[in-house]
Formats: C-alpha cells, sequence, structure tokens
C-alpha cells in the first residue's frame, strides 16, 4: 500500500505538469505558415528549434531542400536578430515561437511542431548547425532511405553526432561565414569515446529508451568526443532525428530522442558545427540567459577564457570522406541488408 506521502507527491507532480503544460500553451504563439498544413504522407517534415539562427540561413536550406525537404516546421525560442524575418520570407515554413527558457519547457517546445503538424509523418529533428547524412545518400536519397525503414518496421534512425572542426584555432574562424565554415571544418576526432548499450541504465535519461526497441544489441550510445577531450564536456553524440510520429510514439521528449519507437538496424551521422561562427560570444550570451539545463557551455568558456587559442585538431584528427568510412571505424553502423537494399536501387530491379 502506498504511503499518504507517496500519494501527496504524485499528485504535487501532477498538479506541477498541468501548470507546466498549460504555462507553454499560454506563451506559444502561431506567427507564420499555415495551421493546417496539406504535408503530403511521402514527404519529410523537417524540425527545427531555433533561436538566433540567421547566420546559418542560407547553408541551411541550400542543403536541406537539395536533400529532398520541401516542408518546414520551425520554433523560435527568442531570436533578437533577423531570423523571423527571414523565415517568413522563405517558402514552405511554417513558424511558432515559443520563449520560455529551454531549461524547464524543452521537450514540449521540441515536441509541439510534431504533434500539431506531423503526425502520422515522417519527422527530421535538426538543428540549424546540424548536416544529417547517411550510407548511400547519393545513391537512393532520402526517399529510398525512408523505403528501406518502412521496410523494416521501422519507426526511427538513429544517428552520431559527428563534431567538425578546422586545422586552425577556433579563434581564427571566429568570422567565417557559414558557408565557409562548412568547407574549411572538414576535420573530425573519434579518438575519445564512452561507449554504452542502448538500454543501460547508466545512461542519464535512461528511464525515456525502456520502451524503444532496437534490432542489434551493437546499437549504442556515445558520450564524449573530440568536445570531452578538449573541454570536459559529458556531451551525448546520439540523437534520434528520422521519426515517424505514429500512434505510439511521443517525439521530442528529450533534444536527442523520441519514445516508443523502433530503431533501425543502420545509424546515420549528423556532421556538427557547433565551432562555427564566434563560439566564445554565443557561449558567453548562453551563460548569461541562464536558460540551459546543463553545464556544457560554462565548460566551454573556461577553457577559451584561459586557452584563447585553443583548437579540436591534433594527430589523432581524420579528414572527412565520406559515411561508409565511418562504419569501418565503428563510429556508425551498416548492414549487410542495407548494402544490399543501396546495390539493388542501384542496379534495377
Amino acid at each position: 500500500m502506498k504511503s499518504p506521502a507517496h500519494i501527496l507527491r504524485r499528485l504535487w507532480q501532477r498538479l506541477s505538469e498541468r501548470r507546466r503544460v498549460a504555462r507553454f500553451k499560454k506563451a506559444l504563439r502561431h506567427l507564420h505558415g499555415p495551421k493546417t498544413p496539406e504535408i503530403p504522407v511521402d514527404e519529410v517534415l523537417g524540425i527545427v528549434l531555433v533561436r538566433n539562427g540567421s547566420y546559418y540561413m542560407d547553408a541551411f536550406f541550400d542543403y536541406y531542400r537539395a536533400l529532398g525537404i520541401k516542408h518546414f516546421a520551425f520554433i523560435d525560442n527568442g531570436s533578437t536578430d533577423d531570423t523571423i524575418a527571414r523565415l517568413r520570407a522563405e517558402p514552405g515554413v511554417i513558424l511558432d515561437q515559443c520563449a520560455l527558457p529551454l531549461a524547464g519547457y524543452e521537450d514540449l517546445i521540441r515536441a509541439y511542431p510534431a504533434q500539431t503538424y506531423g503526425q502520422n509523418r515522417w519527422c527530421l529533428y535538426i538543428d540549424m548547425d546540424e548536416m544529417f547524412d547517411f550510407e548511400g545518400r547519393a545513391q537512393i536519397g532520402l526517399a529510398g532511405l525512408i523505403r528501406y525503414l518502412e521496410g523494416q518496421g521501422a519507426t526511427a534512425l538513429v544517428a552520431q553526432m559527428l563534431e567538425m572542426f578546422p586545422k586552425a584555432p577556433l579563434r581564427g574562424v571566429a568570422d567565417f561565414s557559414y558557408a565557409n565554415a562548412l568547407d574549411e571544418f572538414a576535420y573530425f576526432d573519434i579518438s575519445h569515446l564512452d561507449r554504452f548499450d542502448y538500454h543501460s541504465t547508466d545512461i542519464p535519461f535512461s528511464a525515456l529508451l525502456t520502451d524503444n526497441t532496437i534490432p542489434d544489441p551493437s546499437l549504442q550510445f556515445i558520450f564524449g568526443g573530440v568536445r570531452g577531450k578538449v573541454f570536459a564536456e559529458n556531451c551525448c553524440l546520439t540523437k534520434h532525428p528520422l521519426v515517424f510520429n505514429g500512434p505510439e510514439v511521443a517525439p521530442g521528449v528529450h533534444p536527442h530522442l523520441s519514445k516508443g519507437v523502433r530503431c533501425a538496424d543502420i545509424t546515420g551521422v549528423i556532421k556538427h558545427y557547433k565551432f562555427a561562427g564566434d563560439t566564445a560570444a554565443r557561449d558567453a550570451a548562453s551563460l548569461l540567459s541562464g536558460d540551459l539545463a546543463h553545464g556544457e557551455d560554462a565548460a566551454r568558456a573556461a577553457v577559451l577564457a584561459q586557452t584563447p587559442d585553443v583548437t579540436l585538431f591534433s594527430l589523432e584528427a581524420r579528414r572527412w570522406n565520406r559515411v561508409e568510412l565511418l562504419i569501418r571505424a565503428g563510429f556508425v553502423l551498416g548492414s549487410d541488408r542495407y548494402t544490399a537494399f543501396i546495390e539493388q536501387a542501384e542496379t534495377g530491379p
């Protein structure tokens, strides 16, 4: 029998959650685009949480439109640059806004676009400094990848984040445009990785993964990487970016995952350009806002203050070539079934 204290605690938690949801709904604003968009069932909805994303915008849209995405649902978290004005001018964009702090509301903010515009659709969760990629992109495209996932009965594709950086010290490239950064940030370092089984209880958010299923025990969550090596950040490198938002799925419950998904037997890669632009200025602004729950910005700021010419480049760095080499390195997961699918698509029936 549950104690009165336990019952009271549960009631208080439910009341607090209702108040949190009510505050989110009150703060939400629809700024642009149709409230009931006509998105074909065979197209992917790009979902983007953004704040001051103007710096990334041109290259971001160039990449994802070339990937085949025509519809984007942005949710703005309080931009002070010209992000909102520029997004209003872009075709295929829906724009909502909620300026509440991410520390207390990020799950609701990330889930809203999928729940509102992406029901029973494939949704690709992407940040503006991320380039989603996968084996066979040139041969089968995003539509081919979706066909493979649906043929498996999968409702999610896991991807590993690959931090991209230049040879030069970060301070020396702070004034690069994003397009220039995409060219110059040609290196990565996967020499310092902490790996955990997908359902390991050592993962801080393991409770959110309980109802997810994986077809292969080699599918893992990875932490650390070059940011752990240089800045002592315990950052998670694993995400569920591509999700089919069906009835059993709870999308965007965490910045890195959704609940109730069936993962595919392969993984993709997210080329992450965290250090494009003025990293020190962004981290200082983030610390001043005080709205992030983790301490990664503070860890970076401390190192940058002590070592202004810090570089992520070392003898352990590798130059980017293609996704397939990351499979050989054990960072990305491939499968014989998927390779055969790509080959069949190239040769035809």
